[in-house]
């Protein structure tokens, strides 16, 4: 009994951290994902809660002396890889605001080639190409807004894992005094390289990813229309 009632209250808890809750009128609201980019997920949020239920599990499925020491190991672990994790919420955002800052920096470039100051290029920039990249920069546009100092605003984001190569060109060039649309300029063709590079490479992948259920839909039905058939005529020959 008590062991039905601890695996069930370990399955519960960790069901009730992982699965989101109902969302409300304010959830379904667009978010302001900051200039970190969008919240952790909630399995990351709640990871200390999760690694101690994952270390209960392991300590009294083991039992015994190694009990706690595989509790202890498996809480461990489990805090480290869910501090790895990325919520999926999270990942298709950052993958489409990958997808659409190169597209933003080659605006911004012609932008500030045509004379416009880096505030204003910004500003037409994502408001010609509004989508999850634009989004992510809506707070460094009000800032800038506000005449807060460039690099104030764009160091920040220098560990940010989508506008990190933006922030940088524009922060040293901010800092520096170099010429603004210079930097803009080789930053847009090498987004542009790496974005043609990412392209090419999930396009060699598809084939290898097709390969494994074409192999496990054709190999059953070769073992059964191409093998077994000869077997079974070898068989009555021998046995007749």
């Amino acid at each position: 009994m008590s062991t039905a009632l601890v695996a069930a209250v370990t399955t519960a808890g960790a069901v009730l951290l992982v699965v989101p809750a109902k969302p409300s009128a304010r959830g379904l609201l667009p978010q302001d994902p900051g200039p970190d980019g969008p919240s952790p997920g909630r399995a990351r949020r709640a990871r200390l809660p999760l690694s101690l239920l994952c270390g209960a599990a392991a300590a009294w499925f083991v039992g015994g002396p190694a009990g706690p020491v595989a509790g202890v190991l498996a809480a461990v672990a489990s805090y480290v890889v869910l501090g790895r994790s990325e919520d999926p919420v999270t990942r298709r955002a950052r993958l489409s605001a990958e997808a659409d800052l190169p597209a933003l920096v080659l605006l911004l470039a012609a932008g500030l080639r045509s004379g416009a100051a880096p505030q204003a290029a910004l500003a037409l920039a994502c408001g010609a190409l509004p989508g999850a990249a634009a989004d992510r920069l809506a707070r460094v546009r009000a800032r800038l807004a506000l005449g807060v100092d460039p690099v104030a605003v764009w160091e920040p984001l220098t560990t940010d894992p989508v506008l990190a190569p933006l922030a940088r060109t524009l922060s040293r060039a901010a800092r520096s005094g170099a010429r603004v649309a210079d930097a803009v300029d080789r930053l847009s063709v090498d987004l542009a390289r790496q974005a043609r590079a990412r392209s090419e490479e999930q396009a060699r992948s598809v084939g290898v990813r097709a390969a494994v259920p074409l192999g496990v839909c054709l190999l059953p039905a070769f073992l059964l229309l191409g093998v077994v058939p000869v077997v079974a005529g070898l068989f009555d020959t021998l046995t007749g």
